[in-house]
C-alpha cells in the first residue's frame, strides 16, 4: 500500500471529563482496576497529517512548549503502530493545534493519539476497521479509546474496554486550568500511598450516577459525581482545593478534579450559570484559565 503524495487530512478530537472515577487497588502488573465513565466536551484538538520524507511533528496553541515533540508523543507512536501494521513507512508530517489543557486531567494527549490515528488511516488510505483503530488506540494507553468515540461511555479493565452510554441531554461545564501540571503515574501512586493498608474496594459505576446521564438530569448527575483520585491529586496539589471552593461559592451544582487532575471540573445548571461562574472563577485568582464548555461531545472526526 502506497501513503497518498499530495493532500492532507485533519481530524478534531474532543477533551473528556470523568464524571465517575472509581479506582480498584493496584494490579500485579501496577495498573489499577477502573469504573471510568467518560464524557467527552467540547474542547478539542486538531491534528493535521501530511506527507513528508520522515515523522515530524509540530505544535501550536496553549502550553505547546509542553508538548513533546519527538517518539514519545502519542500522536507519533499512533503513526507508527498503523504503519507497522500495514507495511509502510511512517512518512507523515503531524501538526498538533492546541485547545486542550495540557497535562490537565482531560486527555490532550490521549486526544491527540486518537486523531493521528485517524489522521493517518485517512492519510494512508489503510482502510482500517473500526475494531483495529480501537486496538490500536488500547495500546497507546487507556484514555485512547475513548478519545476516539467519544459522546459518553463506561471504560473497564484500565479504562480501555468501552461501553456507550445513554446521554439525556447537555450538560453545562466550566474547566479551570491550574498553573502547572501534574503526572497521571504520580498521582496513582499517591492514591496507593493514601489507600495503603486499607480495604479498596472492586470499582463499580454508579447506578443513580449513569441514571442521571440516561436522563439528562443535572441536578442528580451533580450529587453522583465522584473521583477516587481526588484525594490523591489534592495531596500533592493543595491549592486545588481553593479552586473547588470559588467555583461552588460561584453558583456551580458540583465541582471535582477532572481526572488526575490539575484541571477542576464545574457542572452547572446552565450556560448562562457556567458563564458566570467562569468569569468568578477568573477573578478569584485561584486558577490561571476558565472555559466553558458542553458535553456531550462527538469523538475524533475528519473535518478536512
Amino acid at each position: 500500500m502506497t501513503p497518498a503524495a499530495s493532500r492532507s487530512v485533519t481530524v478534531r478530537v474532543p477533551a473528556k471529563v470523568n464524571v465517575q472515577l472509581a479506582v480498584g487497588a493496584a494490579r500485579v502488573d501496577g495498573f489499577h482496576d477502573l469504573a471510568n465513565v467518560f464524557l467527552a466536551v467540547g474542547l478539542y484538538d486538531e491534528v493535521t497529517a501530511a506527507p513528508a520524507d520522515t515523522l515530524t511533528i509540530t505544535c501550536e496553541g496553549p502550553d505547546a512548549a509542553q508538548v513533546p515533540l519527538d517518539r514519545t508523543n502519542l500522536a507519533a507512536r499512533a503513526a507508527e503502530l498503523l504503519a507497522a501494521r500495514h507495511g509502510i513507512e511512517p512518512r507523515v508530517h503531524l501538526h498538533i493545534a492546541k485547545d486542550i489543557p495540557v497535562a490537565g486531567g482531560m486527555a490532550g494527549g490521549s486526544a491527540d493519539g486518537a486523531g493521528a490515528l485517524l489522521a493517518c488511516d485517512a492519510l494512508w488510505g489503510t482502510g482500517a476497521s473500526r475494531a483495529e483503530l480501537l486496538d490500536i488506540c488500547a495500546e497507546l494507553g487507556s484514555d485512547v479509546p475513548f478519545s476516539l468515540v467519544g459522546e459518553a461511555a463506561l471504560g473497564t479493565g484500565r479504562g480501555e474496554k468501552l461501553t456507550p452510554l445513554e446521554v439525556g441531554g447537555a450538560f453545562h461545564w466550566v474547566f479551570a486550568a491550574a498553573d502547572g501540571g501534574l503526572s497521571t503515574p504520580a498521582v496513582y501512586r499517591e492514591f496507593d500511598r493514601l489507600t495503603e493498608g486499607t480495604d479498596v474496594p472492586a470499582p463499580e459505576a454508579s447506578p443513580a450516577l449513569l441514571a442521571a446521564l440516561r436522563t439528562g438530569d443535572t441536578a442528580a448527575l451533580a450529587k453522583a459525581l465522584s473521583n477516587d483520585l481526588q484525594p490523591a491529586a489534592l495531596s500533592l496539589f493543595p491549592s486545588l482545593a481553593a479552586t473547588l471552593e470559588a467555583g461552588t461559592e460561584a453558583g456551580a451544582l458540583a465541582a471535582l478534579v477532572s481526572g488526575s487532575g490539575p484541571t477542576t471540573a464545574f457542572l452547572t445548571a446552565d450556560r448562562a450559570t457556567a458563564e458566570r461562574v467562569a468569569a468568578a472563577l477568573l477573578a478569584s485568582g485561584t486558577c490561571r484559565s476558565a472555559r466553558v464548555a458542553d458535553s456531550p461531545a462527538p469523538g475524533a472526526t475528519v473535518i478536512g
